[in-house]
């Protein structure tokens, strides 16, 4: 009897726990009816406003994301406070209002869909403190007639996480890893991507991302596809923020 009893005891000490899943959470997102009246290039800029320092931003369609601090931004009447890991699409010909919260210098990212004459324009005004990650040299290749979905997705993978299957990009998609080192492949050969790196993935790139560090890795993706066609990003279905 006692050794019957030891049996499902022992079984269930030895059952393997589930490895944590990749998670991708939707930051914000929009439909643009077309992405063809003129070229249309990926921006992405780091800006820094002091505790209580004011800016405005008028530029092409694009998403704020906040990394450190906050940043009241008032647009159409209304005013947000977004604190960090927080974003908000501001469409192209808007302004908008930016004042840096009391705690802190307030420090946001904002990934643009920018025309060609826009490049060299610097969309936040004095005395925001504006530094260029990157922009694409030439303008995004095999856009279509018809509306585009438009989003900021975060994507974070568990520790020693393996590189998912090879992918195909649908649409294009620009990366920033926000934390952790990444393994990306393109065309067979892996780079480490660490905090900071800006990665583009053009129409039908395949790609592989995996994590072989100790610790979570965090990027977000700023994605551009047709509408109703899927971004092909790595991970389980999207949840929004």
């Amino acid at each position: 009897m006692l050794g019957a009893m030891a049996l499902p005891a022992s079984g269930a000490a030895q059952t393997t726990a589930a490895s944590p899943a990749i998670t991708r959470t939707v930051i914000a997102a929009t439909k643009l009816p077309t992405v063809i009246d003129v070229p249309l290039h990926f921006k992405a800029v780091s800006i820094t406003l002091q505790p209580d320092e004011r800016s405005s931003v008028s530029a092409g369609n694009g998403i704020l994301y906040q990394i450190s601090g906050s940043t009241e931004v008032a647009l159409d009447g209304e005013a947000k406070m977004l604190n960090a890991g927080e974003g908000l699409f501001i469409a192209g010909g808007k302004t908008a209002a930016l004042t840096a919260g009391r705690g802190g210098p307030s420090t946001f990212l904002h990934f643009l869909l920018a025309p060609a004459g826009d490049l060299g324009r610097p969309a936040e005004t004095a005395p925001a403190a504006v530094r260029e990650l990157y922009h694409t040299a030439n303008s995004i290749p095999d856009l279509k007639p018809g509306g585009y979905d438009l989003n900021l997705t975060r994507v974070t993978f568990p520790a020693q996480m393996p590189s998912n299957p090879p992918h195909h990009r649908s649409g294009a998609a620009l990366y920033f890893v926000i934390s952790g080192t990444g393994a990306n492949t393109v065309d067979g050969k892996t780079e480490s991507r660490g905090p900071g790196s800006v990665i583009y993935e053009p129409y039908a790139l395949v790609h592989q991302w995996g994590n072989p560090g100790n610790e979570p890795l965090i990027f977000l993706a700023f994605n551009i596809n047709p509408e109703g066609v899927a971004a092909v990003l790595p991970g389980a279905p999207a949840k929004k923020q």
